[in-house]
């Protein structure tokens, strides 16, 4: 948990920021918004001007919204004052330097200011790159700087990091969490090092996304559409970039690399050469996708774009379907298909398995009726489509069999060779595997060109994502088969090959590992962590509420297999990863894993 921090010592009436740009107009508006003092300062009377109006404009639209009212408008503009001086600083009791990321620029900064503001005054920086404690030498009194990294729009968005050096005074970063929580922030405490925690954990997730692009592993947007549908996430990692802008996504993998030495956070060669070209993202009209005009958020159509003559279509008839597995994840997929109008035959190991699919697809049809969504009508359509068997030999007619059994390589390659022998020749075989080489399945069988991933997501029948996975063996017509059946019963499939993670798991895992070894090193704790992520990113979950419900044991298992896999030293799991699973600290399902939920 986040310890808490000592009493503030320091009373904050005026505060002063230097630079009036996007972000330093709106941290101004920030701190105005709040009941506070501001004075602005800016290095001519152009910039004054600027800053002047972008305040005007964004407090405009807040009445605009509702947001304000216009008397409230008024007061928040009769805060502020402008300058051209530093010395008009003199009496602030902090000063937040948000101009561009330039070193020496901002020490020059600092510099003028320890000669101009009081002993007491806090100086902050607004850096999201730059090393806090670099730009506090440039001080008598290194021991009163700190950062203050709002996120853009700062009005908007509520997380603040801030960020110790190891000379930061204790009362300077008491008061600073103070402040931040009196301007209605969520601040979160971390280290001195690039990237913070938000862009430390987000770009290299970002970095990634971009390496499997360039890789040619999927599609832009199969990347993005997984993250999106599989994750829950706002936005997929390549429309992110373009947001973001490359440019300013490489120069901080370049720093967060020139640092760290990670090779994970050394910016994929593509970056570098989008960059050279003028492919920025959205400012420049192109970047990973192509943009209306520069600034525009709306995709056009390019070279890349899938055209409406490319959708899959069902090239293998497909009327009955066959699930192996009674579990939850076997479950939820005979629901997917009965629910879109197949007739589905399921095989368990005991009848007691069977029945039970059974009473749980039909509990989850009465809390639907219960709330409106469904009909007792419809409840008995799907259940008369469902056939149940206790006997493989019973999937001998079925068009497509998907298997949904244990992640256990030796049991699973055994069920495909009886699948192979029992099935009718043309049927799909597929497996919905989330960590395990289809290959070794596809090889167990005599026709490897029809065997499939078919990775659902948990629940299935809320879960829009499904992975559809080739192996070198699988046909063409499978694959197109399979997307269009996903497609057919509701979900959005996205195509890669068979190698470990697929596309989800090989971006979430390693983020989350990132995570654990930032909780390992001290950098900040679990709840800073996940506030991080949650506020600055928008992720629905944090890192460490993800794990506890993911299960630290599967989480490890699927991290291993990724560094088998792809032997990149830094997805290696992270020791307090092992340490927690072998303590039994498993997350939710044992009531204790990053936190403990023995009393809740």
């Amino acid at each position: 948990m986040t310890a808490a921090p000592q009493e503030p010592t320091r009373t904050f009436e005026t505060i002063g920021v230097v630079g009036l740009g996007t972000m330093g107009a709106g941290i101004a508006e920030v701190f105005a918004r709040n009941g506070l003092t501001v004075v602005g300062v800016e290095v001519d009377d152009d910039g004054v001007a600027r800053g002047r109006r972008q305040l005007e404009d964004s407090t405009a639209r807040a009445v605009q919204r509702g947001k304000l009212t216009e008397a409230e408008r008024e007061e928040l503009l009769g805060r502020v004052t402008f300058t051209t001086s530093l010395k008009d600083l003199a009496e602030a009791d902090l000063v937040a330097e948000a101009i561009g990321e330039s070193l020496e620029a901002k020490k020059d900064v600092f510099r003028d200011l320890d000669a101009i503001v009081s002993p007491s005054t806090i100086l902050a920086t607004n850096t999201s790159s730059l090393s806090v404690t670099e730009l506090s030498t440039a001080t008598a009194s290194p021991g009163r700087v700190v950062g203050l990294h709002f996120f853009n729009p700062a009005p908007v968005q509520e997380l603040v990091e801030v960020v110790r050096t190891v000379v930061t005074e204790p009362d300077v970063l008491a008061d600073v969490q103070a402040l931040a929580t009196r301007i209605g922030k969520a601040p979160v405490v971390c280290g001195d090092r690039a990237g913070f925690i938000a862009n430390s954990l987000l770009f290299g997730y970002l970095n990634h996304a971009a390496s499997m692009f360039e890789s040619r592993y999927a599609s832009r947007e199969d990347i993005d559409a997984a993250m999106r549908f599989g994750c829950g996430y706002p936005m997929g990692p390549l429309a992110l970039l373009d947001l973001i802008g490359l440019d300013t996504a490489y120069e901080v993998l370049e720093t967060m690399y020139d640092q760290g030495r990670d090779r994970l956070h050394a910016p994929t060669p593509i970056l570098k050469q989008m960059v050279t070209a003028g492919l920025l993202g959205r400012k420049t009209g192109r970047g990973f996708y192509t943009y209306e005009a520069p600034h525009s958020p709306t995709v056009v159509a390019d070279d890349r774009t899938p055209s409406a003559d490319d959708l899959p279509q069902l090239r293998h008839d497909v009327k009955q379907v066959g699930v192996v597995g009674t579990g939850t994840m076997a479950g939820g997929i005979v629901e997917v298909f009965a629910k879109a109008g197949y007739d589905v035959l399921y095989v368990g190991r005991s009848q007691d398995k069977v029945d039970g699919v059974v009473a749980t697809i039909t509990k989850n049809f009465d809390k639907q009726i219960q709330r409106g969504r469904a009909t007792e009508e419809a409840k008995a359509e799907v259940l008369a489509r469902l056939t149940g068997s206790t006997s493989l030999e019973d999937l001998r007619d079925v068009d497509i069999v998907v298997e949904a059994i244990a992640e256990d390589l030796a049991i699973k390659t055994t069920l495909f060779e009886n699948l192979d022998e029992i099935c009718k020749p043309g049927a799909i075989l597929a497996t919905t595997t989330s960590s395990l080489p289809i290959i070794a399945c596809a090889q167990a069988t005599k026709r490897p060109e029809q065997v499939v991933g078919m990775h659902f997501f948990n629940p299935a029948p809320i879960m829009k994502l499904v992975e559809v996975v080739s192996t070198v063996s699988t046909s063409e017509e499978v694959t197109e088969t399979t997307r269009a059946l996903c497609s057919a019963v509701g979900k959005v499939a996205v195509s890669c090959s068979d190698r470990a993670g697929f596309i989800v798991n090989a971006l979430l895992f390693p983020y989350l590992n990132d995570a654990v070894k930032m909780l390992e090193a001290h950098y900040a704790t679990a709840d800073d962590i996940d506030t991080a992520m949650k506020q600055g990113c928008a992720l629905p979950m944090g890192p460490f509420e993800l794990l506890d419900v993911v299960g630290n044991d599967v989480s490890l298992a699927i991290q291993r297999e990724l560094y088998l896999e792809f032997r990149e030293p830094g997805f290696a799991p992270a020791p307090l990863l092992e340490h927690l699973v072998t303590a039994g600290y498993l997350g939710r399902k044992t009531r204790r894993g990053f936190r403990d939920y023995s009393a809740r």
